[in-house]
């Protein structure tokens, strides 16, 4: 079976402000009911990006496409694209009813299908009974579920979400998160969601695309971005990880060889070649290692490095170790199970890792690549 042609489709998308190229030749096709999010720190250009696709932004180059379609030179209002804003944008001085109508006013929809649109919004986002209401006599979450059906009551091709839950307390912000999937779920619409916050989008994402300088570094599924990192800017930029320098000795098969500080040798995975000799970075997530007391046996074709434990931190669901090793200190976390050895302080341990979960590179996590 064909694969679905892009719902919306960015093709070399570019903004430049001054001399800035804020967005910096994106492509990324979106499919029909997907969640994509744009992830990246701010100044990345995610928002820059939200706004083109909206209408709000008007592009230096390159084509957005909707339904197969370009749309970069049709004005906001004509492209059916709603979009949620942080700061939720209610007018303060209409009612919740009339907040949520006022696209369908602006479109002259008949007033009786409008009583009949807003009702079902309000439901689908569990505000009904509040049609007569006030923003201000709302709580932060719920003008949140306002600013969200006032979106969806008009029916959009996409759906955009820029940084919707960033005002919301951390409990209220996961709930919510749950909720915009349920409801993009049941209704189908493809969405893009701008967050800065890796675990939001990790949580609610088909896709994610995470951008750097204006530019997208990687596009994949949460566990493609967070366990086959391309570059160490994304490694560093999602989760937490060991970042240490290495001697590129020789590529033996889908893997390279590196001497690390202290003598050892460390097997990764290259995303590129990587000439023997050259100074590159070995990236490993502190969860993908584990602690072995010093003298137990290792299955063969592991990455090994000795150390002593200099500290450990309980964390909960996780002890986090910090081992002192000839290469430098390296964090291991543990799952706390009842059942696993723990180690004291001063212990000597082995840190045993598979290398498939080693990220090499001359990235040194700027986003750019060392010249």
């Amino acid at each position: 079976m064909a694969a679905a042609a892009p719902h919306l489709e960015l093709r070399e998308i570019v903004k430049v402000y001054g001399t800035t190229r804020v967005v910096d030749g994106i492509t990324l096709p979106v499919y029909p009911g997907e969640i994509v999010s744009l992830l990246g720190p701010s100044g990345c250009g995610k928002t820059t990006t939200l706004h083109m696709i909206a209408g709000f932004v008007k592009p230096d180059g390159g084509e957005i496409r909707l339904r197969g379609r370009p749309v970069q030179t049709i004005p906001p209002h004509r492209r059916n694209i709603a979009m949620v804003f942080q700061s939720y944008a209610l007018f303060p001085h209409l009612t919740i009813f009339e907040n949520v109508a006022f696209g369908l006013r602006v479109r002259k929809v008949p007033v009786p299908e409008i009583v009949r649109r807003v009702k079902n919004a309000l439901n689908l986002v569990r505000l009904s009974g509040v049609e007569d209401k006030y923003p201000n006599q709302l709580s932060g979450g719920q003008q949140q579920r306002v600013a969200l059906a006032r979106a969806l009551v008009v029916e959009p091709d996409v759906l955009l979400l820029d940084e919707p839950l960033s005002n919301l307390d951390a409990k209220l912000r996961t709930e919510m998160r749950s909720e915009i999937v349920d409801i993009q779920r049941r209704l189908g619409i493809t969405t893009i969601f701008v967050t800065h916050d890796q675990e939001e989008a990790l949580a609610i994402s088909d896709r994610v695309a995470v951008m750097n300088r204006g530019r997208i570094e990687q596009v994949g599924t949460p566990d493609e971005v967070y366990n086959h990192p391309q570059t160490a800017f994304v490694a560093h930029f999602i989760g937490e990880v060991n970042d240490l320098p290495a001697l590129v000795q020789e590529s033996e098969g889908s893997l390279t060889a590196v001497v690390i500080e202290g003598g050892g040798v460390v097997r990764g995975v290259a995303r590129r070649a990587l000439p023997p000799g050259s100074v590159a970075r070995m990236i490993v997530r502190p969860e993908r290692i584990n602690l072995l007391p010093q003298d137990s046996p290792v299955p063969p074709g592991r990455n090994v490095v000795s150390g002593t434990v200099e500290r450990l931190t309980y964390l909960g669901a996780v002890t986090r170790y910090r081992v002192r090793s000839s290469a430098g200190s390296i964090d291991v976390d543990v799952t706390n199970r009842g059942d696993q050895e723990r180690f004291g302080l001063g212990s000597a341990v082995q840190l045993v890792w598979d290398p498939v979960d080693t990220l090499l590179t001359l990235d040194a996590g700027t986003g750019e690549e060392e010249t």
